[in-house]
């Protein structure tokens, strides 16, 4: 599933495509996929005009000029977004055999079409994925379930160590958690632990102050560099400009079991299983 730093290159590259341009049609072929969305919604969106593309964890958020409804998007294991204008042909999420295949294909689930006669595609080949049109109440209950948003100004110190407190589970579990630290997937909970040289699998009230603050600071980093290569490349993982995520060049861990650490130079990569997610770590480097 794509996480934080590959949804929010897909916001990033969305924003210089359709943002502006207004809904001339929507086409909604899989009400599972569509949650709620008929016809009443579709023509409900006929003549907006897209205002923003914004984000909240993994979640992606469609805002309208001059209406308070907005339209939620989570691309969840398999979904694309694919946006045709003339002969370009760009997407962001799963593998793209698609993007060289006639579009709609056997796979697509939604289809915008704005007045300029560009479209955005949104496949989806399992259809865990989902489009919700929403009202500022709804919005606002949404935006609620989620957790500190990292590389916000809410994310701070404080409000990070505030989430450890008295909490039992396990630290790949608490990272995992979208209530508590928003957007933070399997591959970057990894990555972060190891940065901050602390087992996966520790209880999470047993950290020290600055163990801690090891984490809040590996957490930034990462994810900051994460969005700066554009994503890491898993599943044929592309951004929306039809690019390569590049940072698993870049992993220290995630993917490396047995292999040599990459920090130490001693130790090797183990794998286990902590949170019901395959979990990668170094013995030697993290404690």
């Amino acid at each position: 599933m794509p996480e934080l730093p590959e949804v929010e290159t897909i916001r990033q590259d969305l924003r210089k495509k359709i943002i502006g341009k207004k809904i001339k049609a929507v086409e909604i072929i899989s009400s599972t996929v569509a949650r709620g969305c008929g016809p009443a919604t579709a023509s409900f969106l006929r003549g907006k005009c897209i205002q923003e593309v914004d984000r909240i964890g993994k979640l992606l958020i469609f805002l309208f000029a001059k209406n308070n409804h907005s339209l939620t998007l989570h691309l969840k294991m398999t979904g694309q977004l694919i946006y045709v204008f003339k002969q370009t042909i760009i997407g962001g999420g799963h593998s793209f055999a698609t993007l060289n295949a006639k579009l709609p294909d056997r796979h697509t689930r939604v289809i915008f079409t704005f007045h300029d006669g560009s479209k955005l595609f949104f496949n989806d080949l399992r259809k865990f994925g989902y489009i919700k049109l929403v009202d500022p109440a709804e919005k606002a209950k949404i935006i609620a379930g989620f957790g500190i948003e990292p590389l916000t100004p809410v994310f701070t110190l404080k409000a990070f160590a505030q989430v450890f407190k008295n909490k039992k589970t396990n630290l790949k579990a608490l990272l995992l958690n979208q209530k508590l630290i928003a957007g933070v997937g399997n591959i970057y909970a990894d990555e972060i632990c190891h940065a901050a040289r602390i087992l996966p699998f520790r209880r999470a009230d047993s950290l020290k102050t600055a163990e801690v603050k090891r984490l809040f600071l590996a957490t930034q980093a990462i994810l900051k560099k994460a969005i700066t290569y554009r994503g890491t490349t898993f599943n044929n993982y592309v951004d929306s400009e039809g690019n390569v995520g590049n940072f698993s060049k870049h992993l220290k861990v995630y993917g490396a079991q047995n292999a040599r650490c990459k920090t130490c130079r001693s130790g090797r990569i183990q794998k286990t299983v902590v949170a019901g997610r395959g979990t990668h770590f170094c013995v030697e480097c993290q404690r």
